[in-house]
């Protein structure tokens, strides 16, 4: 189960593409089916079924948008937040091998695409919320445990 959490950007970023799918993308590729069902012979055309697949997939992303859109929760940047680990913050940890990693707490919606993103319902995620710099935290994964040392944490992008 997904937490229905995102960022203001996030929230911005997806009704981009929502609006790009439907304004742009959707009318463009429906006049390119219906340019190639104009040459007759669907079964053997390959624009009509390339285009028609395309039309389905878009189709789908959009209905998937719009439901997304409706059901999400924008969480804002508190000034009340500094200095502890909540969604949307940025978060520099280390282990005690030296080993850093740097990212930004998100919904789930967000993390694609991204690899410096992990979601609010990940195991690290959620060992980290609460936290201050310097904290220990133990994050229970399938391989085990693990201790990470908070060594910043940021709610503007670095």
């Amino acid at each position: 189960m997904k937490t229905p959490l995102i960022t203001r950007e996030g929230y911005n970023a997806l009704k981009e593409e929502l609006d790009q799918l439907w304004r742009v993308e959707r009318p463009e590729t429906t006049r390119k089916v219906a340019w190639a069902a104009s040459l007759g012979d669907r079964s053997e055309n390959a624009d009509y079924q390339y285009n028609k697949k395309r039309l389905r997939e878009i189709d789908r992303r959009v209905r998937y948008l719009r439901n997304c859109l409706e059901n999400l929760k924008i969480v804002d940047h508190s000034p009340t937040q500094d200095g502890k680990v909540f969604f949307g913050a940025w978060v520099d940890i280390e282990n005690d091998d030296g080993e850093q990693m740097s990212f930004r707490i998100v919904g789930y919606d967000e993390i694609f695409g991204r690899k410096d993103y992990i979601s609010i319902d990940s195991p690290m995620a959620r060992a980290l919320l609460k936290k201050e710099v310097d904290d220990e935290v133990i994050v229970h994964t399938p391989a085990g445990e693990a201790v990470w040392y908070v060594n910043a944490i940021r709610y503007s992008q670095p």
